[in-house]
């Protein structure tokens, strides 16, 4: 078990890919704190992970772009378990326009989730992992976070911000054995992606199977989605890594869609 008593935080961890990396954790003897807007999924799937073990999970409500939410949760964690040793900012959403149809509530909204949470959360946890010595920030990225597409202005920039943070997380973190990264998966046909798909095709004018084969997988080696296992695998490797010689860098999973 190589996260044996390490506590970690999943932003936006009710479901998806946030439950799956959670879960990963739990595998591993970790304690998570499952940080979801929706508190009442929050503790359904805490309770789901710790039944399963060897780890243990608890519920958390955080709006991640409120400040004091962020703050009072990640107190609990710390006040439950003493510590912090991982933060994965994986909360996010998906809004698709043109731009010039794109409504700038809906890019306010965009922005604040992916780049306001991933600041809160980071700012909140940064001082208990200097106080302990050290720990994992990870941050919940894209191609997009590489490469640009259509209908996706203000996911795109989110996602390219992150590598930013991610950055200077590391430069700043590195003193204290604080290490920062990013994983840039592919599609993964979670909920979110799900959503997409129908959305993307009225956008676009083609059909739904267009929109998977073309657009979301015509650029991979295989036309195969990204799993949630697959990201889940990066993450532990990431929350585990304990040293600073990876601090800063992105790894892109996404069967060969974008190559560095």
């Amino acid at each position: 078990m190589t996260l044996k008593d390490k506590v970690a935080i999943v932003t936006g961890a009710a479901s998806g890919l946030g439950y799956g990396i959670a879960k990963r954790y739990v595998e591993e003897g970790a304690r998570v704190a499952i940080a979801d807007l929706k508190i009442d999924a929050a503790n359904a799937a805490a309770a789901e992970l710790t039944k399963l073990g060897p780890g243990e999970a608890i519920g958390v409500e955080m709006d991640v772009t409120n400040e004091d939410a962020v703050n009072a949760g990640v107190a609990k964690v710390a006040a439950t378990w003493g510590r912090v040793d991982i933060l994965v900012s994986n909360a996010g959403i998906q809004i698709v326009h043109k731009i010039e149809e794109f409504p700038f509530a809906d890019w306010k909204k965009m922005l604040a989730i992916h780049l306001d949470g991933a600041f809160l959360t980071t700012k909140a946890c940064i001082p208990l992992m200097q106080k302990q010595g050290g720990g994992a920030i990870i941050y919940m990225g894209s191609v997009h976070s590489k490469e640009a597409s259509p209908l996706k202005a203000a996911y795109v920039t989110a996602k390219h911000g992150l590598l930013g943070l991610a950055r200077s997380v590391a430069k700043e973190g590195g003193p204290f054995k604080i290490r920062s990264n990013v994983i840039c998966p592919g599609f993964v046909r979670t909920p979110l992606v799900e959503k997409q798909i129908p959305e993307q095709a009225k956008t676009l004018g083609i059909s739904e199977e267009e929109v998977v084969k073309k657009v979301m997988l015509g650029q991979t080696v295989d036309g195969e989605f990204t799993t949630i296992e697959d990201v889940a695998e990066v993450a532990l490797f990431f929350a585990g890594f304990e040293t600073n010689a990876l601090t800063g860098q992105s790894v892109i999973v996404s069967h060969g869609w974008h190559i560095e």
